[in-house]
């Protein structure tokens, strides 16, 4: 099935970690964090060795390369490094439960045939004011990274052009680095909601958006030099929410697949 393909897995890395952590033994578990979860810096249950958190916490963020999928969670146990707490904890011991269950698991790499068109398929998505302490909303791009937008959003269509944006300047990168590459690709397409891919064609500008407008007139421009196309995806299709939000275990697993992630051993 997966003739002359490469698994990139850091199976011996994370068994190094869960033994670090006297984890070797736990249950595992299907998903790395609980849906819905919404974790606060605010509490007095500190945890009894914050270097011993900050240096687990700083492990599994190297483990995120080849396992985008724990990406955002261990993006939100990052945001506590300062005063963890003993809930910041547990969200870090069910990541560890998580690459238990899933120690063989890796980023899959397949070999095209000569025949292959290249082209760019991008999913972006942000989960607006997901934060319950400061409100950012979290952005992801086309290189798999999961991290709060800098700036507070004042709506979700905010959050989700300003993601859109940032994923364009992404395209822009790699086309260039494709071009120098010698590598001819097709027109890249970008996936996001319905009211993003209304924004990006429609020229009308008014108050509800011109706030936005910068990052509205880049993609535009992209769009209308053909050098984007601008189009929706269906909610259980849209492979970026496994970046900005906790999700169900069903709908976890099934988006974790369209990223690629699998074992070819058995656990």
């Amino acid at each position: 099935m997966y003739s002359g393909a490469v698994l990139l897995s850091r199976s011996k890395y994370i068994c190094e970690l869960l033994s670090h952590t006297n984890m070797l033994e736990a249950k595992g578990i299907s998903s790395p964090m609980v849906s819905n979860l919404k974790l606060s810096r605010f509490g007095i249950d500190t945890v009894s060795d914050g270097q011993f958190f900050r240096s687990i916490v700083g492990a599994l963020q190297y483990a995120t390369v080849t396992r985008p999928e724990i990406a955002y969670s261990v993006n939100k146990v990052c945001q506590f490094m300062s005063n963890p707490l003993d809930s910041h904890w547990r969200a870090v011991k069910r990541i560890l439960r998580y690459l238990k269950d899933t120690i063989n698991y890796g980023l899959l790499l397949q070999p095209a045939t000569s025949s292959t068109k290249y082209s760019l398929e991008v999913f972006c998505d942000a989960d607006w004011a997901s934060d319950p302490d400061d409100c950012m909303s979290t952005s992801n791009l086309v290189s798999w990274s999961s991290k709060n937008q800098s700036l507070v959003a004042h709506s979700s269509t905010k959050a989700e052009y300003r993601s859109m944006a940032h994923a364009t300047a992404e395209i822009i990168w790699i086309q260039s680095l494709l071009k120098e590459l010698g590598i001819v690709s097709d027109t890249p397409t970008l996936y996001c909601d319905n009211l993003g891919v209304a924004l990006s064609h429609n020229p009308v500008l008014h108050s509800r958006t011109k706030h936005m407008e910068l990052d509205i007139h880049f993609v535009r421009e992209k769009v209308v030099s053909k050098n984007l196309i601008v189009q929706h995806v269906p909610a259980f299709a849209q492979v970026a929410d496994i970046l900005t939000k906790p999700l169900s275990s069903t709908f976890f697993c099934n988006l974790r697949d369209k990223l690629k992630v699998y074992t070819l051993s058995p656990p």
